[in-house]
């Protein structure tokens, strides 16, 4: 679709609410304000998190038009609107991108501290309720208006739309995890949960000279993609702890990564660190159990737990670099779940509902 084409109109998938049909509305096409740009979508994957906002296990506002994994290409710029992308490059009309899932001011407190995922005045893409003006704000439709703050990427010619729309969202979230440790070289690096993040966790602590990578995950059907994408060892949680002292001289693992989503996970990463090891805490984005923590334990095995929420615009940059080098060593290819056009989007999140671990595409 291109929407200099359309008669002025485009199509978005809107999402009502859990247990109801996406219905398949046109709007009229927007022009991009003083700071925007309009895009065209050319694909866009579904997310784990889309799919627990149409289980209804996450809330979203209503009617609104979910996705936030997206490439698409330019097709106008406002007046004040950034010509250059997050490397310093010059952006045209035409050019195929991916952007940030999020758009921060720059200047508010929490943007000063290097955390602009929970800027004071933070937009998210695919997660925010239709308006009249702002009907395109996520991925199933055939365009996109991106506001004033959005992190924008031109992407090589190389990297195909499948694989590159997870970067905006998983590949730039496992980017960040690694940028909240310290160097894995040489470590023992456990990571539970196999899905889409925990792969790319495996492939970038295997790119980074981890010594031991060993993937973790409840069903043992995942062993052999986990150890595609560089996990040298694989376990359920029952145990994880008695594999990294295997391997680790008895001490324990260097760096715990939770992808998972279930606090129970958190409890197994505490228990298989080293004394002086890092817990980082991704996975777990909805309400869960509390976690039982010691804090005598805490103290005196020295732990350090981190949380990550999101990405930095500077962790897409980082994503998108990983798929194009080191990244092409693993088989992402693997992860396409499939195929659909925009107007099979029920279709498409049924499948996707029963294709855990995979990533199907929306094409408009």
């Amino acid at each position: 679709m291109n929407t200099e084409r359309s008669n002025g109109r485009a199509l978005a998938a809107v999402f009502q609410g859990h247990g109801r049909p996406f219905e398949l509305r046109d709007f009229p096409v927007p022009k991009p304000g003083v700071s925007e740009v309009l895009v065209d979508i050319t694909c866009t994957t579904i997310c784990g998190s889309d799919i627990h906002t149409w289980h209804g296990r996450r809330n979203e506002p209503t009617p609104c038009v979910l996705g936030h994994e997206i490439t698409g290409r330019i097709v106008a710029f406002g007046p004040r609107a950034p010509r250059r992308d997050l490397r310093g490059l010059l952006l045209a009309e035409g050019d195929r991108v991916t952007w940030t899932l999020a758009a921060s001011c720059g200047h508010c407190f929490y943007c000063g501290e290097g955390l602009p995922q929970k800027c004071e005045s933070l937009f998210k893409y695919g997660h925010s309720a239709i308006v009249p003006g702002r009907e395109f704000s996520g991925g199933f439709a055939e365009c996109c208006l991106l506001t004033a703050g959005t992190g924008i990427l031109r992407l090589p010619d190389d990297l195909i739309d499948e694989i590159a729309a997870p970067a905006n969202c998983a590949v730039a979230t496992v980017a960040a995890a690694f940028r909240r440790t310290e160097s894995v070289e040489g470590s023992t690096v456990i990571v539970i949960g196999c899905g889409v993040l925990g792969l790319t966790a495996c492939a970038m602590a295997a790119a980074g000279g981890a010594a031991e990578v060993i993937g973790c995950d409840l069903s043992s059907a995942r062993e052999n993609m986990a150890r595609a994408f560089g996990a040298n060892r694989f376990c359920g949680p029952d145990e994880v702890r008695e594999l990294a002292r295997d391997y680790s001289a008895g001490r324990g693992a260097d760096l715990v990564l939770e992808f998972s989503g279930a606090s129970a996970a958190v409890v197994t990463a505490i228990d298989a660190l080293r004394t002086g090891g890092t817990a980082l805490v991704a996975g777990t984005t909805m309400p869960d159990q509390p976690v039982p923590l010691d804090p005598n334990d805490l103290v005196r095995r020295m732990l350090t737990i981190k949380g990550l929420h999101n990405y930095a615009p500077e962790d897409l940059v980082v994503a998108v670099d990983f798929l194009c080098t080191a990244g092409t060593r693993y088989p992402y290819a693997s992860l396409n779940g499939g195929s659909f056009a925009l107007e099979q989007i029920n279709e498409a999140f049924i499948s996707a509902s029963e294709r855990s671990g995979l990533r199907v595409a929306v094409f408009p």
